[in-house]
Parts: C-alpha cells; sequence; structure tokens
C-alpha cells in the first residue's frame, strides 16, 4: 500500500512551520530558492511526504547524488512528523550549513524514528543542495 500523503496547496505543509504547503515547501518544489540550509532541508522532508522523487534528487549535490535509476522512495512508508533538533550555520550568507533532525515514520512494522546530521552546501545558481549526512540512529 503507498502511503504518499495528497498535499493541497491550502493544507498545512507536512515541515510543520504552521504555514500552508503553497507558501512554504510547495513553493520551494516549485522552483522558488530556499533561503536557509533549514528549509532546504524541511523541503526534501516533504517531497518524502508527497512523494516528489524529482526534487529530492534535483536538490542533492551533483557530486552526492545517487542515480536517478538506482533511487526510490519506500512506498510503504508514512511520515508522521518532523522535529528539527540543531541547525549550524545555513544562514542566508553562509556557504555550508548542518541541520541535525528526526523524521518519524509508520511502516507496516510499525513506528520509528530517522536522526540525522545532514551537510549542505550552497553554490551559485543553485543554491542549497543537500550534500549528505551521517544516521544518529
Amino acid at each position: 500500500m503507498t502511503h504518499f500523503a495528497a498535499v493541497a496547496a491550502g493544507d498545512p505543509c507536512p515541515c510543520g512551520r504552521g504555514e500552508t504547503f503553497a507558501s512554504c515547501c510547495g513553493a520551494i518544489h516549485a522552483g522558488a530558492p530556499a533561503p536557509t540550509a533549514e528549509r532546504l532541508m524541511r523541503a526534501r522532508y516533504s517531497a518524502f511526504v508527497v512523494g516528489d522523487v524529482e526534487f529530492l534528487l534535483a536538490s542533492w549535490h551533483p557530486g552526492t547524488r545517487p542515480d536517478a535509476s538506482e533511487f526510490e522512495l519506500e512506498p510503504d512508508t508514512k511520515w508522521l512528523r518532523l522535529l528539527v533538533e540543531a541547525t549550524e550555520l545555513g544562514g542566508p550568507f553562509d556557504q555550508t550549513g548542518a541541520v541535525t533532525f528526526a523524521a518519524i515514520g509508520r511502516t507496516p512494522e510499525g513506528r520509528f524514528e530517522q536522526r540525522e546530521h545532514s551537510r549542505f552546501l550552497r553554490g551559485g545558481d543553485t543554491g542549497w543542495q543537500y550534500v549528505d549526512g551521517d544516521s544518529l540512529g
């Protein structure tokens, strides 16, 4: 069973910032630049929620991005909540940034929590890009 959420423009954004999807992560998915590394991380989380593989790959740094044929989302995963635990740099005037977060989800086997310390780079016309992350358990 596929659990990708259908999120309408006026629905609350899955990232939890309290804005509508259209004014938050939906705008970034549509091409608006993410102003900070945290906002890109939130937009990537929302892309997992809605199953937007194209955005996930486009927002991944080309030096670490997997081949599209090797990347797929787990259709049985339902993402429930995002908790941002810490940010380091990643602001509008920084070139690097890091975000530590916990993403809570559910599969047929039960609830799980994915914690990660993610690294981001900002460069040229591409804006912020996800580089890689260390799993924290």
